[in-house]
């Protein structure tokens, strides 16, 4: 017998749950059965003594045998029934084939462009369909990104509010877009609860790996993985969760009976792998991968390099760098070398940060209560008013310091700084335990009181910098300039359709000889078309953000240009113009007016820097003008037409 007894002098049976089963022998249903394969738990599931054992699993797993101190005997998986993929599509309760479309060389606003057209496209088909056969289904479209938290934003990773913040951008309400991450989850809402429901608004679902487990959704048909960048095996996890069928029925419409995974930066084989792992893992290895690296027309696209126009293939064309004159050498803006290390913290005035951190004094004056065993049956369970655990909420000042420590750079700094602001704290009645409790709404008051000031000593620093000439702004000489690139590459097909004006006709006066339609959004492709059409146009050329040309000031973010292109008089450029457009929502975000204010800032300080160098660059553009200008998306046609090509 297996039943728990006590050791005494006359063993006796214990009365236990344990034992109860052990009696009764249950049918025990195990559920991810291979997760318990391991001694330990073959050993607690069977020490139950159980009459059957049913495990569900999606891929079970055999136990080899294995010899020496340990022995392991075999174990194999009794497989009573086997549902395999293809039975489960036949059936109608997969989406079937999975189109893959990797972007080996794109930015990842042109492979996120695709798969909201994608998803804009079934959307189209869904809406049909409804109405033809009475069945709702909206698609949604998951985003893998590289870093979520509010601390990981560092501009070289893809971010979610990157993402989010584009998707608006390009048109989508903020209803439309919900974030699940290990710090916001924006599921949990009560108007995103039911995904399936009519009421619904979510489209898009941005995550890391918050939905690999225990979560599923069948209007879910778009995965786009910025994760393929540097972690597949993050990617491959995602992709069970497109795959289910919208009430397990195939809708007979090609397109709605499909699922997609666009991803970025990976190349085909290695996505194809790891898709197949991912299916494989989910008990759907024997399923046939279709891969599509396709555009619209079908035909199979290979990265490319494409030229300029025969017309601008020798034209040299420049723009300027943010530089810094460092130790006699004109060097590009570094925001943390030569931003954030002139910024003087001596006054900083922590006022504010004592008035957020208020002292509760009811609250620091509380009494703890302890729950415990009684020493007689009688009363069991007692408790009683105890001391607060000072331990647990010490002040530790060590961590406070290293939790500013990527705004104030010098720890001792830092320190001195929060010497004084404790100096403070304590006199308005503060002790060593209430800072403890306090400590998360200290560091969250001092870190936004200290961006504030940051932000705003940074702007007082830069422009009096450029005013001393320290920060120049300046077309060059000593060929210390942007160059304009002379080919670019693409993930497009030549035949993909690229983007046409309103009588269907190419673009004329783009820089390159290709634009095509998923390299711009909805937005950019207007004013595209609107600035070929000008007579008074030169060239126009999309900017790719962390790829081409980017303007730097007083904060840690690069402003990357939408669009950059020149103004022409008789044959001869007279002004380059670097231009961000915004959605007209964003208007008054701290965001938008910063890049409003230095855009502004920077054109107004504009100059030509002719000093004679040795090698002097000789540049085509002699006497242009240069002009960053930011426009709301709602107003762009007025605002080009007024200060641009009126005339």
């Amino acid at each position: 017998s297996n039943l728990d007894v006590y050791e005494w002098f006359r063993p006796q049976v214990k009365s236990s749950l344990g034992n109860a089963l052990r009696i009764i022998r249950p049918v025990v249903v195990m559920d991810e059965g291979h997760k318990a394969i391991s001694d330990l738990a073959y050993s607690t599931l069977y020490g139950f003594n159980p009459s059957f054992v049913l495990e569900l699993t999606a891929t079970p797993k055999d136990v080899q045998p294995r010899g020496g101190r340990n022995p392991i005997k075999a174990r194999y998986a009794n497989l009573l029934v086997e549902i395999t993929g293809k039975e489960l599509d036949r059936e109608g309760m997969i989406k079937m084939p999975l189109i893959l479309d990797p972007f080996e060389v794109a930015d990842w606003q042109t492979v996120l462009n695709a798969a909201v057209e994608r998803l804009n496209t079934l959307q189209h088909d869904a809406t049909t369909f409804q109405a033809e056969e009475n069945r709702y289904i909206r698609p949604i479209l998951l985003v893998q990104v590289e870093r979520t938290g509010r601390d990981q934003r560092d501009g070289s990773h893809i971010h979610a509010e990157d993402v989010c913040e584009y998707l608006m951008q390009t048109g989508f309400d903020e209803a439309e877009i919900a974030i699940k991450t290990a710090e916001q989850n924006d599921l949990k809402e009560p108007e995103n609860q039911d995904l399936l429901s009519p009421y619904n608004q979510v489209r898009v679902i941005i995550t890391k790996e918050a939905l690999q487990e225990g979560w599923d959704c069948p209007f879910a048909y778009v995965l786009c993985s910025f994760a393929a960048r540097s972690n597949l095996s993050a990617m491959m996890q995602l992709v069970g969760r497109i795959l289910r069928q919208p009430h397990a029925e195939k809708t007979g419409v090609k397109a709605l009976d499909q699922c997609y995974v666009f991803t970025h930066l990976a190349t085909t084989n290695t996505a194809v792998i790891k898709i197949k792992t991912g299916l494989e893992q989910d008990g759907l290895g024997d399923l046939v991968l279709e891969v599509a690296t396709e555009d619209s027309t079908g035909t199979a696209a290979t990265p490319r390099r494409i030229r300029r126009r025969e017309k601008f293939r020798r034209l040299n064309i420049y723009l300027p760098q943010v530089l810094i004159n460092r130790n006699g050498v004109m060097q590009p803006l570094d925001y943390e070398t030569d931003i954030l290390t002139h910024i003087d913290w001596s006054e900083f005035d922590h006022a504010e940060v004592v008035r957020a951190v208020r002292f509760d004094r009811s609250s620091a004056d509380r009494q703890l209560t302890a729950i415990t065993l009684g020493d007689n049956d009688n009363a069991p369970i007692t408790h009683h008013a105890t001391d607060r655990l000072e331990e647990l909420a010490a002040f530790d000042p060590v961590q406070v310091v290293r939790k500013v420590s990527d705004i104030i750079l010098n720890p001792f700094v830092a320190w001195q700084l929060l010497e004084r602001l404790v100096g403070d704290l304590k006199e308005k009645g503060f002790d060593e335990l209430s800072l403890g409790s306090a400590s998360a709404r200290l560091v969250e008051a001092l870190r936004k009181e200290l961006i504030k000031e940051q932000d705003r000593r940074a702007e007082i620093f830069f422009r009096q910098a450029v005013h001393d000439g320290l920060i120049q702004f300046r077309l060059r000489a000593d060929g210390k300039n942007w160059p304009m690139p002379r080919t670019i590459i693409t993930s497009e097909a030549d035949q993909a359709y690229q983007i046409v004006d309103q009588a269907g006709d190419l673009m004329q006066k783009s820089l390159f000889d290709r634009v095509y339609q998923m390299e711009l959004n909805r937005a950019e492709r207007e004013v595209a078309v609107y600035l070929d059409g000008q007579d008074a146009l030169g060239w126009w050329f999309r900017n790719v953000a962390r790829r081409d040309y980017g303007l730097k000031g007083w904060k840690k973010n690069v402003i990357y240009p939408d669009l950059i292109f020149s103004i022409e008089e008789n044959g001869k450029a007279t002004q380059l113009v670097a231009l961000e457009t915004k959605g007209a929502f964003l208007d008054g975000t701290i965001d938008t007016e910063y890049k409003r204010a230095l855009m502004d800032f920077l054109t107004k300080h504009f100059s030509w820097d002719n000093t004679p160098t040795v090698g002097q660059l000789e540049l085509e553009q002699d006497g242009v003008t240069v002009s960053c200008d930011l426009i709301l998306l709602d107003e762009w046609h007025t605002v080009l037409e007024e200060k641009y090509f009126s005339s």
